[in-house]
Order: C-alpha cells, then structure tokens, then sequence
C-alpha cells in the first residue's frame, strides 16, 4: 500500500504513527492487525480510551441496535433515551454503590474538556482566580489545561504565557527530605506570604504522562484534608487513572476520599467513542443555563456503549475483584520480576496503569522499540520518556497479557543485555532471553 499520503497531507505534529509504522485494518480485544496481516498485541489502549478492549462484541451489538433502531445520534445537551439510561445506570451501579453524591456535567468530549470545565467551575464558585498544580502533572492541551500542566514542550506549544497556576511538589518529589504540603501549609496561613489563597488544587492520583508516579493513600487524605480546612476544592484529574485502571473504577477509592470536582474521560464511554464527563458536588452547581456549553455533548452512541459496559463490567465486584484483580497481580509481578533484573529500575504506577522506570533513560525508548518488532504496542512516559507504560485493556486474557509481558521481557533482555527469564502464566520458565 502507498502511504505517501501521510507523509504529504497530514500534519507533522502527528506522533504515534511515527513509533508505530503500521497501517491498522483490522482489531479486535487486545490485538490489532495491519493491512499487510502483522498481528500487534495491543498494551497502548487507545492511550487509556479502550479499557475494554477494541470492538467489544457486546458494545459493537448495542452501538448496532441503537443505529438500526434510527435513534439520534447528535443531540447537544437535549434529552434523549440513550442519556436517560446512562445516567440512570451511572447513578445507580457507580456513583451510589460508592457513596458518591455528584452531579453529571457534560463538558465537551474530551479530556481537557472536561479539565477546563472544572477549572472554570472552581474559580466561578471560590471567586479565586489562582489554581495550584503538581510537578509533572499532565492535564490536557487547550490552555486552561496547559497551564496547570508541567511538560516543558507540551507547554511551549500554547505560543503564550500560561497564566494564574503555580506548581507544587508531587508524592516523594523531593525524595521525603522535606513534609510534603509543609511550604503550602505555611504560607496559607500567613496573611503576610503574599501567596493568594488558590480556588483550587488539581491532581492526578497516578500521573500517566509524567512518569507514571503514583501518589500513596495517605498523602491523598493529607491533600484532601489540607483543602478541606483551607476552603479549598480538590479536583481529581481521573481521565486516564479512571474507570477500572487503577483497579477500582475510580482512582482515588483506594485512598477513601471524596474529591469536590472530578474529571472522567478516555474510557468513560467504554468503546473508544468521545465523552467526557464533569463530576461535582450538588452545592457546586452554581452554572446559569448555557453558561457552558458544546456542539458535541450529546454523543448518543457514546452514551449507549458506556451504559453497556456499566452493566457488563461494573453491576457487582466479580469484575474488578476477579479478572481485573488477576490481571493486575500478573503484570505486577511480572513487572517486579524486570525491575530486579535491571539495575537502576523500578516499578512504577498502580493497577494496569504501570511500567518500569529505567535509570538510563534512552532504556524505555529502545525497549518499546523491539517490543514493537516482535509484536507488541507499548509506548513511554515521563520526561525524558524513561519509563516503559504498560497499558493493555482490563479485559485482556491471561494468557494474552503473559505473551505480552514475555515480548516486554526479551525486549527489555535485547537491549540491555540481561537474561531474564520468560514464564508462562503459573511462573514456570519456558525459556532464557
């Protein structure tokens, strides 16, 4: 196939097809397949956007019924079936059974749609114009997003100075020399700091751009607690870290608190279709009609997959406590195993939002690489892109993600010139690397 047209028509801002030079036809569950038949194993999931897989048989059946049944597929923010359903069953499976009192906001489809609107609630109800942020956050590329983002390069895209956002040290930045929040806690309550009390703080409980740092559950409740008795409200960027990717299906669970504002994206619609949702707490919802608003909010399609996997994956625990649970410990410990071998790494992340963190930083980079030659989309992440992201599909079969890990394992053997050694499912070794 020529595919000269890539190369003279589309911009050269694209940037994932240069790592992977491969026309994809055909995919199915966690493996994708090229025009010229190479089948790919597939641990990128739409970069966090198909935590179910590709073309999940059940969703592909809803999104049929519902076009041939000749329902709306565009209807801005007017009601629909499709909406009543979804957020019937959102209410009813995710946020009651979680405690969680919030209302539902549709934004726009994207994340940074999502993180915008938060952004902009936050200073409409505090009537504070600063928003703090943490070092290495990534929260979307339109500027409100930019500017509580820390990526130098992704930054200097805006062309302007990013404006009423200052970062603040995340989980074990400075090495647990220094209390974490201790500079914040002071100045907030020194009148003469000359710092403005923020309208909010948002954070990424794992962040998924910037090195896949993971925050622990205790420095989670000493964030939340530390907005709670400053009038502050606490946004959780879950975009990437949500719906089951951390192994519940909100990141911050784990941690047991209870964000003011909350941003869902990516996998939210379950199927890789656009959505975005905006959660908050009711004595927030301070809009005027229309005061925000967006051609494309009614994405009734988006709306009938995710209600769909709602019920296929999230009605009790035997998801999320069963197969999610085993495909977690797998690669954890797979990960583990690589981490040991390699001097100078660790591991990195939570749940299947995971990687290896090389000391050498051009390590990630030549890994993904092979991976990719031997079958296998993975992608880096961090900085100086020095960690290895393993990203595959909650659902993906054991035997899938072992292949998968063992591809990862002879890659990262094939660079680095270490043997380790690839097991099958139950840890028994197959062969050396």
């Amino acid at each position: 196939m020529n595919n000269e047209i890539f190369e003279t028509t589309e911009s050269a801002v694209r940037s994932y097809s240069r790592s992977w030079p491969a026309v994809f036809e055909k995919a199915s569950g966690s493996k994708q397949v090229s025009e010229d038949g190479t089948e790919y194993l597939d641990f990128f999931a739409g970069a966090g956007a198909l935590n179910y897989g590709h073309n999940h048989p059940k969703l592909v059946a809803a999104i049929s019924e519902y076009i041939a049944g000749g329902g709306p597929l565009h209807s801005l923010d007017m009601m629909t079936p499709a909406k009543r359903e979804f957020l019937t069953t959102f209410r009813e499976l995710i946020l009651e059974p979680r405690n969680l009192d919030y209302k539902v906001m549709f934004p726009g489809p994207t994340g940074t749609n999502t993180v915008e609107a938060a952004l902009k609630l936050a200073r409409k109800v505090t009537g504070r114009q600063h928003v703090l942020s943490f070092t290495n956050a990534f929260h979307g590329m339109t500027l409100g997003s930019l500017s509580v983002t820390g990526n130098s390069m992704k930054r200097k895209g805006a062309g302007i100075p990013l404006t009423n956002s200052s970062k603040i040290p995340y989980d074990d930045y400075l090495n647990g020399e220094t209390e974490d929040f201790i500079w914040l806690e002071r100045v907030l309550e020194d009148s003469g700091s000359g710092v403005d009390k923020p309208a909010a703080i948002i954070v990424e409980t794992i962040q998924g751009e910037g090195g896949l740092r993971a925050a622990r559950a205790e420095w989670l409740r000493g964030l939340a607690d530390l907005c709670q008795r400053h009038d502050i409200l606490l946004i959780v960027d879950d975009v990437q870290a949500g719906c089951g990717r951390s192994g519940s299906f909100f990141s911050f669970e784990e941690a047991g608190i209870t964000p003011d504002i909350v941003c869902v994206s990516k996998s939210i619609s379950g199927s890789g279709l656009p959505l975005a949702l905006t959660l908050f707490k009711p004595e927030l919802d301070v809009w005027e009609p229309g005061e925000h608003n967006g051609t494309f909010r009614g994405n009734n399609l988006a709306f009938v997959t995710a209600t769909t996997a709602f019920k296929e994956f999230w009605s009790d625990d035997s998801f999320e406590k069963g197969q999610l649970a085993e495909a977690i410990d797998l690669t954890q410990d797979k990960l583990m195993k690589i981490a040991a071998a390699v001097d100078g790494s660790s591991v990195r992340g939570r749940g299947l939002l995971t990687g290896v963190c090389f000391e050498d930083p051009e390590v990630a980079g030549k890994v993904a690489a092979e991976a990719f030659q031997r079958g296998l989309l993975v992608e880096t992440s961090g900085p100086q892109d020095e960690v290895l992201k393993v990203m595959p599909p909650l659902t993906t079969p054991l035997e899938e993600l072992q292949r998968g890990l063992n591809i990862i394992t002879e890659a990262v053997s094939a660079v680095t010139g270490v043997e380790i050694a690839v097991e099958d499912t139950t840890g028994n070794t197959l062969v050396t690397s």
